[in-house]
């Protein structure tokens, strides 16, 4: 999960400006690698990246947890095409926009910098964008049949069997997720595959028991989708 800090002055673009930048480019990668379905889903996560820039950039004494792993990939692909990134930050906020991961080294600020929740974060893009946090930040809601995720996300994973229960263990023996043993083989093939489409978990589950499964895996955080 990402975190941006953004205590740097705007540059003199508006909100509007922002939003109406386009990257067919990006659009096309984020197709390309199997991110999206669809031109109109790209579309909808890149509209996402520019307003979560848009959201930090408003607030130099503040720090925002990046929410989706889907709108954190868009983010993370368009940063790849470097000449063209590097432009639209300097055109739009002055200064480069770092990507930063949770586990990158902590730098100390100079002045006091606030943390804030997921609640802040939905009130504050409320607020900026007068309508509430849509469905495309929620992973979870784009998890179908067809979708491919994966587990390194949440690294080496066992099963363990507790009465009628199943559960998914982390490599410290946490538990990460727990469901009747129903699921278990599915579980046990989640626990031994890298990477997987939601049709091909076993166990006898049906179509919506799969995409049910799956998106509560993903909501957990154990699974994520693959780019």
């Amino acid at each position: 999960m990402t975190i941006t800090e953004v205590p740097a002055p705007q540059a003199d673009s508006g909100v509007d400006d922002v939003l109406a930048f386009e990257a067919p480019y990006l659009i096309e990668k984020l197709m390309k690698n199997s991110i999206v379905d669809t031109a109109e889903e790209a579309e909808a996560l890149f509209r996402e990246v520019k307003r979560y820039l848009v959201l930090c950039d408003g607030d130099d004494n503040r720090v925002w947890n990046m929410y989706s792993l889907r709108v954190d990939e868009a983010w993370h692909q368009f940063i790849l095409f470097t000449r063209q990134y590097i432009d639209f930050c300097e055109r739009y906020f002055g200064r480069y926009v770092p990507h930063n991961p949770s586990n990158a080294p902590k730098v100390e600020s100079p002045r006091p910098i606030e943390k804030t929740s997921f609640k802040q974060f939905c009130a504050r893009y409320e607020e900026l964008f007068s309508e509430p946090l849509p469905d495309i930040w929620f992973d979870e809601r784009y998890v179908t049949l067809d979708r491919r995720l994966f587990t390194r996300w949440a690294g080496p994973l066992t099963t363990r069997v507790d009465g009628d229960t199943v559960e998914l263990l982390n490599s410290a023996g946490d538990v990460l997720f727990a469901v009747n043993d129903v699921a278990r083989p599915a579980l046990e093939f989640i626990a031994n595959t890298g990477a997987f489409y939601v049709r091909e978990l076993p166990g006898g589950l049906d179509d919506e028991e799969k995409v049910v499964l799956a998106s509560a895996l993903v909501e957990s955080r154990v699974l994520r989708s693959a780019p």
